[in-house]
């Protein structure tokens, strides 16, 4: 709290005002000193004033209830979710996060500082605190097909900007190795704030000289013990739970089985459906399961609250006690993470949303025409693809390297798979196969595919690749589910081929739809449908990802 409200709420919290509202006989999870509490919390003006006990205007009982800090989801990409960004939080701060650390570095892959401006734009009026992180890698890796080119006297332009806390994952590690001028720039000017990473491959001399670049997170650990090879590097650990990659599970069973200190780990979604936010919740999920696998309870609780808050350095959230913000969780029940109510800034948030929000303001008009891909043609499918091919992990973002002429490839569960350049009208495209999708007799096209965003589309036969293809173009984007020569169902994502401007309703049944459409049509039950298919462009994840150059073999770093 700054001395100047301090100067003006310190009479309530001395009892010579009384202020607006109090929390009354709550148990209070104090998440900074591992206890629970029962007591009271005074609110006025937003702020907690007072922890003891007080009389207010306003006061609410809450005997039998727990009270805990705000959720802090430490690394969630708007985009992925494919929801209007302002709709997004409404949803997810009603299970409990009220605060939102993102990277808005798929709308910069599409459309450079005007979608950066989108999401701030977006979240300007939301009822939560919403934090950017200034997207490191646009394109992820050079040669990339990217519509922009986000380099550091660019960024400049939006480094005073006070919702934008540091410098976004750092996923070209080999920009930081080897010391790449323009990733020196970048990591020059965000030196004395916070950077992400993004760290898969990397290990032993190669992590410390990463780390020793000051980068200070990383959410893509896969298991505990890459995990704590980079806690042991000074780098805070997001343990991800999203729609597609689940890593709690194995990361929290070894942090209980070894009683590991959790002050450098943290919980983040990344990339999660709203569909899936609406139905599980969102950071609630993750402590709720973190619980169930053994975790204290307590510390699942200060692993998405005070840690996340202390690695982002933002002083005025994450645990309760007087000065800050009054942004509380009310529970039923604990362990279960049962919600009663959620409060940002002392104020209560309201179940329903206010759909009379603007979708796009007419500034940003521009960015419903994004998808250029008028030149592809059926004839550029039979082109000649790769001996290997992509395989699957299920419930992972990671792939393997097969060769399909070695004796113990199966070749039963085949699909091909088509990443077109969408940007710029270059006629690049790339094909490959890619083993243990599964879907049979149609096809999927999306828009959505990381990083990059090139279109890209599954399919066990030509023919309904390319009706994918037509329909994905009509839309200007989206999702698109192909069945037996006939469109089953699309999902338009007009907005930069990322986001929908139909309400999260309509989205969600949309969506659920074309997933247990896709499941019936053969795809692997293990994977998510769209989220998988949107990864597979991705070329900084191992071990083998499709890109509008060609198939990519990532530990090699070159195509194939």
């Amino acid at each position: 709290m700054d001395t100047y409200n301090y100067q003006k709420l310190v009479d309530y919290t001395l009892g010579k005002k009384i202020p607006d509202l109090v929390f009354k006989n709550a148990n209070v999870i104090f998440v900074q000193s591992g206890e629970i509490i029962k007591t009271d919390i005074a609110v006025q003006d937003g702020y907690i004033i007072g922890i003891g006990e007080y009389n207010g205007k306003k006061e609410l009982d809450c005997k039998n209830k727990y009270i805990s800090p705000g959720f802090i989801d430490s690394h969630l990409h708007f985009e992925s979710t494919m929801a209007n960004p302002h709709e997004l939080v409404h949803y997810a701060s009603l299970s409990g996060t009220t605060t939102f650390i993102a990277d808005p570095h798929e709308t910069a892959n599409v459309s450079g500082l005007k979608g950066i401006k989108y999401i701030l734009n977006e979240t300007s009026s939301s009822f939560a605190d919403v934090y950017l992180m200034m997207p490191s890698c646009v394109p992820c890796m050079d040669y990339e097909d990217s519509g922009y080119i986000l380099e550091a006297k660019e960024m400049e332009k939006l480094f005073n900007e006070n919702r934008i806390l540091g410098l976004g994952e750092v996923m070209d590690t080999d920009a930081v190795l080897n010391r790449k001028p323009s990733m020196m720039d970048k990591l020059s000017m965000y030196e004395n704030k916070i950077k992400d990473g993004h760290i898969i491959s990397i290990e032993d001399k190669d992590l410390s000289a990463y780390a020793m670049a000051n980068i200070n997170t990383d959410h893509e650990s896969t298991s505990y013990y890459y995990a704590m090879q980079k806690i042991r590097n000074g780098i805070y650990v997001h343990i991800r739970e999203g729609s597609a990659a689940k890593n709690l599970e194995a990361i929290v069973t070894e942090i209980v089985k070894n009683d590991s200190d959790i002050s450098m780990f943290t919980f983040c979604t990344d990339d999660k459906h709203i569909e899936d936010i609406i139905n599980d919740g969102h950071i609630s999920y993750n402590i709720r399961k973190a619980i169930k696998l053994g975790l204290e309870p307590i510390k699942a609780y200060k692993m998405a609250t005070f840690n996340p808050a202390t690695c982002y350095s933002l002083r005025d959230i994450g645990y309760i006690a007087p000065g800050k913000k009054a942004n509380l969780v009310i529970l039923n029940d604990m362990e279960n993470v049962e919600i009663d109510s959620v409060y940002y800034m002392g104020k209560k948030i309201h179940q329903s949303y206010n759909k009379n929000h603007e979708i796009l303001d007419s500034e940003y008009q521009d960015l419903l025409n994004t998808v250029n891909i008028d030149w592809f043609t059926k004839d550029m499918l039979k082109g000649k693809m790769s001996d290997y091919a992509i395989a699957l992990t299920p419930g992972q973002l990671l792939t393997k390297k097969i060769k399909l002429k070695e004796k113990n490839t199966s070749t039963e569960n085949i699909n091909k798979v088509v990443s077109i350049e969408r940007h710029h009208n270059t006629g690049k495209y790339g094909l490959a196969n890619v083993l243990n999708y599964g879907i049979k007799n149609g096809a999927i096209a999306s828009s959505v595919a990381h990083d990059s965003h090139n279109i890209i589309v599954v399919g066990d036969n030509d023919e309904d690749i390319m009706l994918a293809i037509e329909k994905i173009k009509d839309i200007k984007g989206g999702y698109v589910l192909v069945n037996n020569g006939k469109i089953f169902d699309y999902l338009p994502l007009p907005v930069m081929g990322l986001i929908s401007t139909l309400n999260s309703k309509d989205m969600n049944q949309k969506l659920h739809n074309m997933i247990k459409k896709s499941y019936q049509m053969g795809v692997n039950k293990g994977i998510e449908p769209f989220i998988t298919l949107s990864f597979l462009a991705l070329p900084v994840i191992p071990e083998i990802r499709i890109t509008s150059n060609g198939l990519y073999d990532v530990l090699e770093g070159k195509y194939i």
